[in-house]
């Protein structure tokens, strides 16, 4: 039976998504190139043995659009003979691309294939071009009467059903920081990232950025709680009484630049390369779930893919749950019964960002580093997505 194995895994730093942002002079195409090159390197493979290069990205407009996948593949140097792809499952579209590119795998249709993702936010904001005009018609507005809303009221519904108060919600986003600091200070990062030159867009050079660059060490529950709620309306409030208006900046996650890749590869061609695979694409899943709660299809991704697995949440050893807002992981937490000691060890996106399109692949990146270094078997990798949606991946660490 063919198994999809991952050899390599990279992520840029992760930069602040605004002018002046140390990432946010580079064009996309350029960075995500700039992340290939770093992942054939340090695996040290030919990039013509590459059969598919398939790349999440978000906010496909601007320079972000006419397929950022196969002008990175150009402007990386690999031979024109590469194809790839960009695809969009909003937050979890890198994810989504992992799991492609495992699926072309174990059906026979590549034997090595790299799953990745790019987002500049900082050049290409979110809801931008790309929703410039209505992206839903009329008959969704006529089975949501009511009328969709943004995820920032998605993560106060999240917040009053399963009874979240804003002390949690605080004190889960100064963790997400403190972890994230003391992560970056004992290296624990260092083996995931690709040092990546600084281009602040203003024309100055020689600096390099070797970690993320929205962590705030000293965030506490009491500096957080002086932030007013971001997303409170009148109007909505009228609609959902229900609401606490909890849900701060500080408990979102950051608007972001960055890249990330995984070299994914059939186990038999990776040690006929001489390659060693680091861990197995063990099971996927991908969920759908209500849009107005939007951001709990965690919660059914993750039942999927262990009742696929065969997989109890004790078995497994390390998550990483993405932080778009503090209570999606607080009530995944709850329903699933996950210990919060095992889920983003090293931070997530409330510290270190979260670059849309790239962020499933940054997650993969971490999660695998992070089994390698607690000896960890098993891993759970989550991401809410627009539109209610959410895929699951669990990964085995090899040897």
């Amino acid at each position: 039976m063919r198994e999809a194995v991952i050899v390599e895994a990279v992520r840029t730093p992760v930069g602040r998504g605004k002018p002046g942002g140390a990432l946010s002079g580079w064009h996309p195409v350029d960075l995500l190139a700039h992340t290939l090159q770093g992942l054939v390197e340090r695996a040290g493979i030919d990039a013509g043995e590459i059969d598919d290069v398939i790349a999440g990205c978000v906010s496909q407009a601007g320079a972000q659009a006419f397929n950022v996948a196969r002008n990175a593949v150009l402007a990386a140097g690999f031979p024109e003979s590469v194809p790839a792809t960009t695809i969009d499952r909003q937050c979890g579209s890198s994810q989504q691309a992992l799991h492609f590119a495992a699926q072309g795998v174990i059906a026979g249709s590549y034997d090595v294939a790299v799953a990745c993702g790019v987002e500049l936010m900082s050049r290409v904001p979110m809801f931008s071009s790309t929703m410039g005009q209505d992206p839903f018609g009329t008959r969704i507005l006529a089975r949501y009467p009511d009328g969709l809303v943004n995820q920032g009221i998605s993560a106060e519904l999240i917040a009053a059903k399963w009874g979240l108060d804003r002390g949690q919600l605080d004190a889960f986003s100064a963790r997400s920081h403190q972890r994230a600091a003391a992560a970056t200070a004992d290296g624990r990062f260092a083996a995931e990232l690709l040092p990546t030159p600084v281009d602040r867009g203003d024309g100055s050079t020689g600096e390099t950025m070797r970690a993320d660059e929205g962590i705030r060490p000293d965030s506490t529950p009491e500096t957080l709680a002086g932030l007013r709620p971001a997303f409170e309306d009148e109007a909505l409030a009228q609609r959902f009484p229900q609401i606490q208006w909890v849900v701060t900046a500080g408990g979102a996650s950051q608007i972001s630049d960055g890249a990330a890749a995984v070299l994914v590869m059939e186990r038999s061609k990776a040690e006929a390369l001489g390659l060693r695979p680091r861990a197995r694409v063990h099971t996927m899943a991908v969920a759908g779930d209500d849009p107005i709660f939007m951001l709990t299809g965690v919660i059914p991704a993750t039942a999927q893919v262990l009742r696929r697995a065969g997989l109890d949440i004790g078995d497994i050893d390390a998550f990483e749950v993405n932080e778009a807002f503090a209570p999606v992981v607080l009530a995944w937490a709850q329903e699933t019964g996950a210990e919060l000691d095992k889920v983003n060890v090293n931070g997530g996106a409330i510290a270190n960002g979260h670059p849309l399109g790239a962020s499933g692949a940054k997650l993969t990146t971490t999660l695998l580093h992070v089994l390698e270094q607690t000896g960890g078997r098993y891993g759970l990798q989550t991401m809410c997505e627009g539109g209610g949606m959410a895929n699951a991946t669990v990964l085995e660490r090899l040897g």
